[in-house]
């Protein structure tokens, strides 16, 4: 007999932070980032050498991009999948088994400096590939075609994070190659096409909850769409030529039409719920970004680092504790509601990534930026930690 979904969660008898795809991954998504930040603060401060093949810098940049932001896509569309294709979640050893795939990749990155080369790009990759399969095998159980898309995003994520591997096995600075940036680019393109589902939607229902008249353009229409499409070659020019005056008037480019399609959804309407407003702010560092490494680029191509932190830590790390945070009070049958200790976190994390786009005219900025990432995703752990590790019963009680 075909089970219910909350029958197949009540049939479990393990931890119950194996009973839901978001659980594992948001946790020790956050864990992984607040540890990654911590050791990467004592590189800075000269104090530890780091046990692996990447350079620091490098594995710096690969922990957040496809460690960190690896997590939470797995823990996001284990969650959102089912419910879009109509399955039953994957939950139990099945889930645990990915998630131990996903710690391996961690654990191998960073001690790969005592291991054969090829045996961290293989068993870091082993997580997106297989997470890749269940995600189409539940598309195509549940025909939802049109997340096929999220899916091609996903895997030229798993590309661009072998590509990464490739350029660091070569010697060459990854940091600064064509993985990095497919990788960047790709997860811009998922916020873009993901967060413009679920902004307006989310913002449309707070507005009908609090009576007020205005209210978003719907998800996907013509507008969003012609956005996406002029996107995705801008992204791809960005990526094979980082470099130039064309780069630069094509991300301008972006950024006014992402600019011009989140005024469209109402964000100066959401001022009053956090859990609405850091959905817009986030997604507003897609175009701060362009906009930044467009001027860079205009200008002689000088702090494209600091430019470019504007799309890694502003709209990846503000989108994923947005994410993060409304799905953990949502699906752990809390109010959505954004307490103090949440507001708190939500600050930190929008500062961390000013302070780190500054840093060229202070480079003192950069730990300070990373102290106020610590405190971000401190926070996260311990506001929403015992939340992700109890039982529901337990955390709405």
């Amino acid at each position: 007999m075909v089970q219910s979904t909350a029958e197949q969660r009540r049939a479990w008898q393990g931890p119950a932070l194996f009973s839901y795809g978001f659980r594992p991954f948001f946790l020790f998504g956050a864990v992984w980032a607040l540890l990654a930040m911590g050791l990467w603060l004592l590189v800075l401060e000269g104090q530890i050498d780091l046990p692996s093949r990447f350079d620091p810098v490098s594995w710096h940049a690969h922990e957040f991009l496809f460690g960190y932001l690896g997590a939470v896509l797995a823990g996001f569309l284990l969650t959102a999948v089912p419910n879009w294709a109509g399955r039953l979640p994957i939950i139990g050893w099945r889930l645990a088994a990915l998630f131990s795939l996903w710690c391996t990749g961690r654990a191998a990155v960073f001690f790969s400096a005592a291991l054969p080369s090829a045996v961290a790009p293989v068993l870091d990759l082993a997580f997106p590939l297989v997470l890749g399969a269940v995600i189409l095998r539940e598309i195509l159980a549940g025909r939802n075609w049109r997340n096929l898309i999220v899916l091609a995003l996903l895997t030229v994520f798993a590309l661009a994070n072998g590509l990464f591997h490739l350029e660091a096995l070569r010697g060459e600075l990854a940091a600064q190659g064509f993985g990095l940036r497919l990788g960047l680019a790709t997860a811009i393109m998922m916020i873009a096409v993901i967060g413009g589902r679920i902004i307006p939607s989310f913002t449309r229902n707070w507005l009908v909850r609090v009576e007020n008249p205005a209210r978003p353009a719907p998800p996907m229409q013509r507008f969003d769409q012609l956005t996406l499409l002029v996107s995705l070659p801008v992204l791809i020019f960005w990526v094979l030529l980082p470099e130039g005056v064309y780069t630069g008037g094509a991300l301008l480019l972006f950024g006014f039409g992402h600019l011009a399609r989140q005024a469209r959804w109402q964000p100066l309407q959401t001022t009053r719920d956090p859990l609405v407003w850091i959905l817009h702010f986030a997604y507003a560092f897609i175009p701060a970004g362009a906009f930044a490494l467009g001027f860079v680029q205009l200008a002689g191509g000088t702090g494209s680092a600091a430019a470019q932190h504007l799309w890694m830590s502003g709209a990846l790390g503000t989108m994923t504790l947005a994410v993060m945070s409304r799905a953990t009070l949502g699906h752990t049958g809390q109010a959505l509601r954004a307490d103090t200790v949440t507001v708190a976190i939500y600050l930190c994390i929008i500062a961390a990534t000013l302070t780190r786009s500054l840093a060229p005219l202070w480079p003192e900025l950069t730990r300070i930026s990373g102290l106020l990432w610590l405190l971000a995703f401190v926070g996260f752990v311990l506001a929403y930690g015992p939340a992700l590790w109890r039982p529901k019963s337990e955390v709405s009680s």
